[in-house]
């Protein structure tokens, strides 16, 4: 005799299953109901891909001016709630400008991913211990601009600083958005 947890699951799965080949038939019916696409379409059969791949360099675009546009808000937003005196000032400019990333078009990104393709497994390894050491680089960089910053801070502006990274910190670099959820606290 089957549980009646089994027999839902069961249903599920037949329904799903159903949805989804209904699915699969309505889309190859679509073709023959849409309407004809515009001549010019027609004309260019390569024109679909090209505007995909416009497509997604433009939100690639869109996304890194989001992102830069973000980074500017929560440096101006620090910054006011440090109320730096005129003297920090020089620190606070070297750390503001060690925290911008390197400069990188989005398309010199897609041509190195289409390049990485073409190497061996050995050169590809080589590749990315060597992005990893720009990366170390970078990091250091930012942390000693940090440090020397935070060295020109009072007391009261470095209490101020270490709540505003720890929760920036605690945040994440997505906002949130964890890949792993915290352990139950134990009682």
């Amino acid at each position: 005799m089957i549980s009646s947890r089994k027999s839902l699951l069961w249903a599920g799965l037949l329904a799903s299953a159903t949805f989804a080949s209904a699915g699969a038939f309505a889309q190859q019916q679509a073709p023959q109901i849409a309407p004809a696409a515009p001549a010019t379409t027609q004309a260019q059969p390569g024109a679909q891909p090209q505007a995909k791949h416009q497509h997604a360099r433009e939100d690639r675009a869109q996304r890194l001016e989001r992102m830069q546009k973000h980074r500017a808000e929560r440096l101006s937003a620090l910054k006011e709630k440090l109320k730096l005196t005129p003297a920090q000032e020089g620190a606070w400019n070297s750390f503001a400008t060690a925290q911008q990333p390197p400069a990188r078009s989005p398309e010199q990104a897609r041509a190195d991913r289409a390049e990485f393709a073409k190497l061996t497994t050995p050169q590809r390894l080589d590749r990315m211990q060597a992005r990893q050491a720009e990366r170390s680089a970078m990091f250091a960089k930012r942390a000693d601009a940090t440090r020397s910053f935070y060295a020109a801070l009072t007391p009261d502006q470095q209490k101020t600083f270490d709540t505003e990274s720890m929760a920036r910190f605690g945040r994440g670099e997505h906002g949130g958005q964890h890949r792993h959820p915290a352990p139950p606290a134990k009682s």
